[in-house]
């Protein structure tokens, strides 16, 4: 550590307290990848597209890295509020994230969050563009907090390129789905 104590600055602007209040954790930028997008063109109407990105309960057949998810609370599907659990993987490390759908507008917008006991952790967001006979997807993400361990983890492992090879990967997958049921 250096006398005018740079470690000690560094460390706490990286590893900030996690206290739900604590105004210094918004305000201290994160090293982990905060925000991202993906697009892909997809041969199918956009409600068809819609309707595959919301039913949360197939994700697992689009993303690398969510591979089941349970609605919560009695939901049975994407409308605004209903809560839902993931189940998700990287590797061997596995773990859950409850969520909250947040916009839910058929052929145009799906969006939800997660959160950790309650507090908003990172925004999902896809949005859906007709053109013609084709429908633009675009998948995007922006981290709002993460606890103290999430940040830890992230000094060990290339988060943004994860999560931008895993937006790519959903975005194939869901477009082999839809082009496959749109024929």
């Amino acid at each position: 550590m250096t006398s005018d104590g740079t470690i000690a600055l560094l460390l706490s602007a990286r590893f900030g307290t996690s206290s739900p209040g604590d105004e210094t954790v918004s305000s201290i930028p994160m090293a982990s990848a905060t925000k991202g997008e993906a697009s892909i063109d997809i041969a199918a109407r956009s409600y068809q597209v819609f309707d595959l990105v919301a039913d949360l309960s197939r994700m697992g057949e689009w993303s690398p890295e969510c591979y089941r998810v349970e609605w919560l609370d009695g939901a049975a599907g994407p409308e605004v509020g209903a809560r839902f659990r993931g189940y998700n993987h990287i590797g061997l490390i596995k773990w859950t994230a409850e969520g909250k759908v947040t916009e839910a507008l058929r052929g145009r917008e799906f969006a939800f969050s997660t959160e950790d006991k309650g507090r908003e952790m990172t925004r999902w967001r896809y949005r859906f563009a007709q053109q013609g006979s084709v429908t633009r997807v675009v998948e995007s993400y922006q981290l709002v907090w993460e606890p103290p361990w999430i940040r830890f983890a992230d000094l060990f492992m290339p988060r943004t390129r994860q999560l931008a090879r895993g937006m790519k990967r959903t975005l194939e997958h869901l477009k082999n789905a839809a082009e496959a049921a749109s024929y």
